[in-house]
């Protein structure tokens, strides 16, 4: 390879981070980090009625979470107009763009006399200067567009990064316009001047966009400018078979990590949707960076699959450091309106085995800052009649004892033989009082955490 790898990303700010451009921005940057090359971000906002400062925020939010570091940008393509206007200028000039004054009712009016020969609808190049033609006369009062002069005749090939060779005749697409009347760019000429002017060596994207390529390669060529490697990556799947969108139930970046996912987990996950290295399922971003060269690209779509993912990230919380979870777990409480402490890095120790999210880890944490709820089929399966005698014994013994979990398990156990009951019997109904639920981790281990004032108050609820 020669030259310097430059990869990019590009989302429209017309709504959140998608989870596919996510992962197409995560192949991107892996690419560019595996070969130390650069990675540019780059807000494609020409959409201008639907672009939103909103969600070119929740990008940028977004790109920080994953930890995807940019070496250049965020470019805003608004910012670049006038570059546009100088390169379309170069265009009408050189004669591989023209002026079409049609109007929508005229463009109507044709695609529907083409649909009635049972033609495919394309532009018929009525504006569209060629040696011997007469144009028509230039309409009053009507702002033209500006297309460019796509070869009538050929094909379009290239080799792509994951599909392999890909073959369009230029038949099939028509003069695309490249300029709207009031000045903006559309997108797939836009995207050529900044890939050029960028220096972009490989682009990553999903396969819906395989239909603007040939445009795209065109225009490039019109230019004299070179050509990128294209990578189409399938589309994620979702639930039902469909594709992953906006529209069909999926959901930002950002709700993952206000969900209580890990940025780490998120990746690894997004990285095996359509790219794997043998049988490794877990793995840390260095080692992405170091295996992922553009090979083992899948061709067919991915399944989004939500319990794959829990599954993930639990493998991460159980895996991250206490002290690392707990800023974490924190923040979930601090929603709750609870204030953590010293202690949360010892509450994540214990129940992070227990947990898939942060959010599901600070459940188990808020009983240890507000109060619980007994509920009344617990209280009565667990805080019988028989048990409270025992329950007040204990609270007696926990008033007495050093306040660390191995004179606490003793102390436990001295109730126990005292009353001739086995274990069980003692520990459910204490889990219920303290914690409010009969299931925990050993129960020395959680009542250590808490203060004893804290414990007898609970178990003289009883």
């Amino acid at each position: 390879m020669t030259g310097k790898v430059r990869t990019r990303i590009a989302p429209s700010p017309t709504g959140f981070l998608h989870l596919g451009t996510a992962r197409t921005a995560l192949y991107s940057w892996a690419y560019a980090r595996h070969h130390g090359g650069e990675f540019v971000l780059r807000i494609e906002d020409t959409d201008v009625a639907r672009s939103t400062q909103d969600s070119t925020d929740q990008i940028l939010a977004s790109m920080h979470w994953l930890g995807l570091d940019y070496d250049e940008g965020p470019i805003y393509q608004m910012q670049r107009l006038e570059r546009y206007r100088e390169v379309i200028a170069q265009m009408l000039a050189a004669g591989t763009a023209y002026h079409c004054y049609c109007t929508p009712a005229e463009l109507d009016e044709m695609r529907e006399a083409q649909r009635a020969r049972g033609e495919k609808t394309l532009y018929d190049r009525r504006w569209r200067p060629e040696p011997g033609k007469v144009l028509p006369p230039v309409p009053e009062g009507v702002p033209p567009v500006v297309r460019f002069c796509n070869p009538p005749e050929g094909d379009v090939t290239w080799n792509d990064l994951v599909k392999g060779e890909i073959t369009i005749n230029n038949r099939e697409i028509d003069d695309l316009i490249i300029l709207r009347p009031d000045g903006v760019p559309t997108y797939n000429f836009a995207v050529v001047v900044d890939d050029w002017d960028m220096a972009i060596t490989h682009v990553f994207r999903g396969d819906e966009h395989i239909n603007n390529t040939p445009w795209q390669i065109n225009i490039f060529r019109a230019l004299g400018a070179p050509l990128p490697a294209f990578g189409h990556v399938p589309v994620i799947l979702g639930d039902d078979g469909q594709k992953l969108s906006k529209r069909r139930g999926a959901v930002s970046v950002t709700a993952y990590e206000e969900n209580g996912y890990l940025p780490e987990a998120m990746l690894n996950y997004l990285a095996r949707l359509g790219w794997s290295h043998g049988d490794d399922e877990l793995f840390t971003r260095e080692q992405m960076v170091s295996w992922f060269d553009g090979s083992h690209l899948s061709k067919s779509p991915a399944q989004w699959d939500a319990a794959k993912l829990s599954w993930v990230n639990a493998q991460y919380i159980k895996a991250k450091a206490d002290d690392e979870l707990a800023p974490l777990v924190a923040a979930q409480l601090q929603k709750r309106g609870l204030a953590a402490d010293e202690r949360l890095p010892a509450i994540c120790a214990l129940f992070k085995d227990r947990c898939e999210t942060t959010v599901a880890l600070a459940d188990w944490a808020a009983a240890f800052y507000a109060d619980v709820t007994v509920s009344e089929v617990d209280r009565a399966q667990h805080i019988t009649d028989a048990v409270k005698p025992v329950i007040a014994t204990l609270a007696e013994k926990l008033a007495s004892v050093n306040w660390e979990k191995t004179s606490i398990a003793a102390g436990i156990k001295e109730v126990l033989a005292a009353h001739s009951v086995k274990m069980p019997v003692l520990a459910m109904p204490v889990r219920v009082l303290v914690m409010g639920t009969a299931q925990t981790p050993s129960l020395d281990s959680v009542l250590a955490i808490f203060s004893r004032e804290k414990v007898i108050e609970r178990l003289k609820r009883a």
